[in-house]
């Protein structure tokens, strides 16, 4: 079986997601091919550019705006026109890319993709299922098209949302975003502290940072910091070098041990150490985070879909939000003084368990791949 994954690089979600997939398919079958290619980056430089840049212009530099258009366009059926409108002028641009793979089944991880392949079914030039991979934690229109043939969602919460959208409910399969197998691995929470260098049995608060604002993130820190509940800090700041250096020289002056941390492949070991996550809340990292049980302080969130994360979390009390104002560290410390709270936070994140999210992509590929096969024999079922 020939499985094509298509993505886009809006935010780094919907290529790990594309590639969780990826990585089970492939460990848990024989002889399938299953390949994730930048449906963007195909169609064309000048397309890729202007849409991955205008939505990180937008959510960065004019949130406010961006939030406004989102929640229009979920609205308002002219603005969704518009999506529909660019997908189908650039769609044909895929049919080179999905030929010359020849997939059995097509999975999409963005909304501007799936409507592409949903008009290339819709004119008979794409033939073979389509599954679109939801990687937010609310719907949106931007996701919903005819020619979709099933839907995977991050949660039960979903469904009647999007049926109210004229999804039917037979599509929709809350099987929660996929991610990478390490992060639903079990291990012995103080050996791992040990390991990666920090007090065993003090709690650890961890701050994803790569993807704040400098300003931002260096407030929160020092809101935290001046906390005078006893616990640790992990800064991680991804590949941002900047911050990297700023954050050398801040946290000399810390009155909190802290751990800095540059680019790692052990994310999934500092949540698991980790007893609080102060983190946007994208959907990928989102779901990572719910793989290790792990509750968040949510801060900064993109008004659209990063809005929609946070409420999910805080209304199934997986998450507590920081504010704009200086309480970051009031909150924060709080939660730590109160294990009651803090375990009953964990608890609801071990009650929500999509561990196994991949399995079940698996077994609906595998269904739409029989259903379409049969059909293909007996045209006239």
């Amino acid at each position: 079986m020939n499985i094509l994954i298509l993505t886009a690089a809006t935010g780094g979600g919907h290529l790990r997601a594309a590639r969780a997939v990826r990585s089970y398919v492939l460990e848990n079958t024989d002889g399938s091919s299953v390949e994730v290619e930048d449906a963007l980056k195909n169609i064309g430089a000048g397309v890729d550019k202007t849409i991955c840049d205008g939505y990180r212009i937008l959510a960065t530099k004019a949130p406010a705006l961006f939030g406004h258009f989102y929640r229009l366009s979920n609205r308002e059926s002219s603005l969704s026109d518009i999506v529909w409108r660019f997908s189908s002028s650039h769609a044909k641009k895929l049919l080179p890319l999905i030929r010359s793979h020849r997939p059995d089944i097509i999975i999409s991880t963005h909304p501007f993709v799936t409507e592409m392949v949903s008009y290339l079914k819709g004119e008979g030039l794409v033939t073979v299922p389509l599954i679109c991979i939801m990687t937010d934690y609310g719907p949106h229109k931007a996701w919903i098209a005819d020619h979709v043939d099933a839907y995977v969602v991050s949660n039960e919460d979903m469904v009647p949302k999007m049926e109210d959208m004229g999804v039917p409910n037979a599509k929709i399969y809350p099987f929660g975003i996929p991610v990478e197998n390490v992060f639903f691995t079990k291990s012995d929470k103080e050996a791992l502290q040990e390991r990666l260098g920090l007090t065993p049995k003090l709690p650890v608060v961890l701050i994803m940072a790569g993807s704040f604002g400098v300003s931002k993130v260096l407030r929160i820190y020092r809101q935290i910091s001046r906390s005078s509940a006893a616990f640790q800090i992990v800064v991680i700041t991804g590949r941002n070098k900047r911050l990297y250096s700023i954050f050398q020289k801040k946290i000399t002056e810390s009155p909190k041990k802290t751990k800095l941390v540059f680019f790692t492949n052990e994310v999934e070991n500092y949540m698991r150490a980790a007893d609080l996550l102060v983190t946007k809340p994208g959907g990928l990292t989102v779901s990572e985070a719910l793989a290790c049980n792990i509750p968040m302080a949510v801060f900064d969130a993109i008004p659209g879909q990063e809005e929609d994360n946070a409420d999910f979390l805080i209304s199934h009390h997986m998450a507590v939000k920081l504010g704009e104002n200086d309480d970051g560290g009031d909150v924060v410390g709080s939660l730590l003084k109160d294990s009651a709270e803090l375990n009953g936070m964990r608890s609801s994140c071990e009650g929500f368990d999509k561990s196994h999210s991949a399995a079940n992509i698996l077994s609906l590929i595998n269904i739409l791949y029989e259903n379409s096969k049969t059909r293909d024999e007996n045209p006239e079922c």
